[in-house]
C-alpha cells in the first residue's frame, strides 16, 4: 500500500516561492509516476506536472512550466514541487498522487494525499 501525505503550503506573496513536499511510504512507491494536481475553489481538479518512477521524465502543464519544477528524491521516497513566480492564479489546494501509468488522467491515479492549501495574496 502506499501512503502519500503533502506539505509546505501557506501564504505566500505574489512572485514569490514556494516548495512543496510529498512524502510517500510503500516498498513498491519508485514504480509509481507521481503527479501534482490543484483545485482553486469554484474549478475542476488539474494536473500541475508529473514525474516518471525513477525520476528521468517530467512534464508541466502550460502556464507553470518554467517557475515550477518537480522532483524526486527516491532514496527518502519523496517527492518536490518548488514553486517561483508565484501568482494569484496558482491559489489552490495541491495534491501529490501515485500512479503506475504516466498520465494526467486523474482515473489512473490510485493513492492520493490529504493536499496542502496554497494561498498566493497581492
Amino acid at each position: 500500500q502506499v501512503q502519500l501525505v503533502e506539505s509546505g503550503g501557506s501564504v505566500v506573496q505574489a512572485g514569490g516561492s514556494l516548495r512543496l513536499s510529498c512524502a510517500a511510504s510503500g516498498r513498491t512507491f519508485s514504480t509509481y509516476a507521481v503527479g501534482w494536481f490543484r483545485q482553486a475553489p469554484g474549478k475542476s481538479r488539474e494536473y500541475v506536472a508529473l514525474i516518471s518512477g525513477n525520476g528521468d521524465t517530467t512534464y508541466y502543464k502550460t502556464g507553470v512550466e518554467g517557475r515550477f519544477t518537480v522532483s524526486r528524491d527516491g532514496a527518502k521516497n519523496m517527492v518536490y514541487l518548488q514553486m517561483n513566480s508565484l501568482k494569484r492564479e496558482d491559489t489552490a489546494t495541491y495534491y501529490c498522487a501515485a500512479s503506475k501509468y504516466w498520465t494526467v488522467d486523474e482515473a489512473n491515479y490510485d493513492h492520493w494525499g490529504q493536499g496542502t492549501q496554497v494561498t498566493v495574496s497581492s
